[in-house]
């Protein structure tokens, strides 16, 4: 059994863990408590930050979404950066500047991603004010958009987007290690605009459009539709590998799935088969594999859509901060 039967299929033996969750929401509890009180610190910058995170382990759709947050804030004239943990990163020194050419085993596979599809500033370190600070420091940005942040409370911030998975929801209401949550549901209560992935799940939605396939090489491009009836190997080395294979099916191709752990560091045997069938994969993972992939690879880049009533709500949110003087 998998802790993601545990989680989102109600199994009993959840039970057995439930005391720990006890534990864990009360740690979560007293940290928070000791933030609220000013015995822990955090930092404020600056310079407004907006933070997208969730309330649950695993991938719920946030890097497409801050995607969409720094080609909105962009167009309204703001010059955001980006600071993100890095997960999966090995570098010996942080903070680091992330660019379009890093490598994701140093400094994570979606920093390396939001580079290349954003060409923003963009810095990663586990203490994410370390990170802000040093791109402030060698950076024209005026708004910090920090991706994976809502508990890391150390990094005051101004605006919090929680992002969910509709489909999967809470999965069986419990805390860690019982359940999937990071903090107890009522948080969301807390936060300044919910996004619901996939289905209604209580805020604005958001759903995935997959854009064209790409050979990871970049000789070519291809409109998805023309896959439809092929066979191909699916990999996906994400939080729910599982909504990656649906996207292909939905478009009319068999799927022969390789489902991978998320942030899995890939080999150039996890993506070849022995048939010449053509293997497509995320965009997340392509920039892992791009040194050792074929003519026969492929990436699928997805496009945030927004429920059209969240763009405006965010930007009210934003002449808020900005008529508060939290921009130059």
């Amino acid at each position: 059994m998998t802790l993601e039967a545990l989680w989102y299929r109600r199994h009993p033996a959840r039970w057995l863990l439930w005391p720990l969750s006890l534990l864990y929401g009360a740690l979560v509890a007293l940290r928070r408590f000791l933030y609220r009180r000013g015995w822990l610190r955090s930092m404020r910058l600056p310079v407004p930050v907006i933070v997208v995170g969730n309330i649950t382990v695993g991938g719920t759709g946030k890097t497409p979404l801050v995607i969409w947050l720094v080609e909105r804030l962009r167009a309204r004239g703001w010059r955001p950066g980006i600071v993100s943990r890095g997960y999966g990163g090995r570098s010996a020194s942080w903070p680091c500047e992330v660019t379009p050419e890093s490598d994701p085993g140093e400094v994570g596979d979606e920093p390396v991603l939001l580079a290349r599809r954003l060409g923003c500033p963009l810095a990663v370190a586990p203490d994410r004010v370390a990170a802000a600070q040093r791109l402030l420091a060698a950076q024209a940005v005026d708004i910090i958009v920090a991706d994976d942040g809502l508990q890391h409370y150390a990094l005051a911030r101004d605006l919090e987007i929680a992002v969910l998975d509709g489909r999967r929801g809470l999965g069986n209401g419990l805390l860690l290690p019982a359940g999937p949550l990071r903090e107890p549901a009522s948080r969301l209560g807390e936060v300044s605009l919910v996004v619901s992935h996939g289905a209604p799940g209580g805020g604005w939605r958001m759903d995935l459009a997959p854009q064209a396939l790409r050979r990871l090489d970049g000789a070519e491009s291809r409109p998805l539709a023309a896959f439809a009836g092929r066979t191909v190997h699916a990999v996906a080395g994400i939080g729910h590998p599982e909504r990656f294979f649906e996207c292909l099916r939905a478009a009319g191709l068999t799927v022969l799935p390789h489902a991978f752990p998320d942030h899995h560091r890939f080999r150039a045997e996890d993506i070849v088969f022995p048939d010449n069938i053509e293997v497509v994969m995320t965009e997340k993972d392509a920039v892992k594999c791009h040194a050792f992939a074929g003519e026969r690879h492929w990436y699928l880049a997805v496009q945030a859509q927004v429920d059209m009533n969240a763009g405006p709500a965010l930007d009210e949110l934003l002449r808020r901060l900005a008529s508060h003087g939290r921009r130059d």
